[in-house]
């Protein structure tokens, strides 16, 4: 359990109130998102909505970061910079945002459609968001980090598709990374595979891509795009581990 911080009950509230503010700024994105908007826009409006509710954006400023979210399009699987690139319909959009109110930060990620999208890409962010929950069904007291990426991993690569190695989920609490890492594949034997107690809070984001899950990274230095161009898809939440059912921090909607 080294570095892993345990969060107290009057923490855990603070972070349910960080992640409220997330949630809803996921909710903002994926409602703004629409033909002919820039990514820009997204992020103008995630940011506004953070700093509406008293909140900080975290990402921006982050180890540079320049926006509040990062929006990424078809094939990029994270840390899309907001910019002058426009959305147009087909396209699939992955809006990762971060909001840190009271010392806390919640964490979540979505992708959502941009009008009528194909038949694959509808599957691929179906199959991506359910990961997350077949995932969670092991976020309880006992089981162990990898419990959760096994699960990730069988339930995705079952319908075909692959799981984003090289980027994992996390700790999540004062800081938006802390212990301990979570991979979204079996990590058995490979890594730090700590049991799960109650009060961690960690961060559960799988990043599936219809193709291979080898990934490159754009000259921006930011951007991380699938190698073989394939589509890619990302769904995140901060979560509690209690001494029953894991809970969501950063849920605002069933849709989100």
């Amino acid at each position: 359990m080294s570095g892993i911080i345990i969060k107290t009950a009057k923490e855990i509230e603070l972070m349910r109130l960080a992640g409220k503010i997330t949630a809803g700024a996921r909710s903002i994105a994926r409602e703004a998102i629409a033909d002919g908007l820039t990514t820009k826009q997204i992020d103008k409006a995630v940011n506004e909505f953070i700093v509406k509710s008293r909140a900080v954006p975290t990402f921006k400023g982050y180890g540079g970061f320049p926006g509040s979210a990062c929006v990424s399009i078809n094939e990029e699987v994270i840390h899309g910079l907001p910019g002058k690139r426009v959305i147009r319909n087909g396209d699939i959009v992955s809006v990762d945002v971060g909001a840190t109110f009271a010392g806390f930060v919640g964490d979540c990620a979505g992708t959502y459609p941009c009008g009528e999208i194909s038949d694959e890409a509808k599957k691929l962010i179906e199959v991506t968001r359910q990961s997350f929950f077949e995932g969670m069904r092991f976020a309880k007291v006992g089981y162990r980090i990898s419990d959760i990426g096994a699960a990730i991993q069988d339930y995705v690569e079952s319908h075909g598709y692959s799981v984003i190695r090289e980027y994992v989920g996390h700790g999540v609490g004062h800081e938006m990374h802390e212990a301990p890492e979570v991979p979204n594949y079996d990590i058995r034997g490979l890594r730090p595979n700590p049991r799960l107690v109650k009060g961690m809070t960690i961060a559960v984001e799988p990043m599936v891509a219809v193709g291979a899950y080898n990934v490159r990274v754009l000259d921006n230095d930011w951007t991380v795009v699938t190698a073989d161009g394939s589509l890619a898809a990302h769904y995140e939440n901060t979560i509690c581990i209690t001494d029953g059912e894991p809970e969501i921090l950063t849920m605002a909607e069933n849709i989100d």
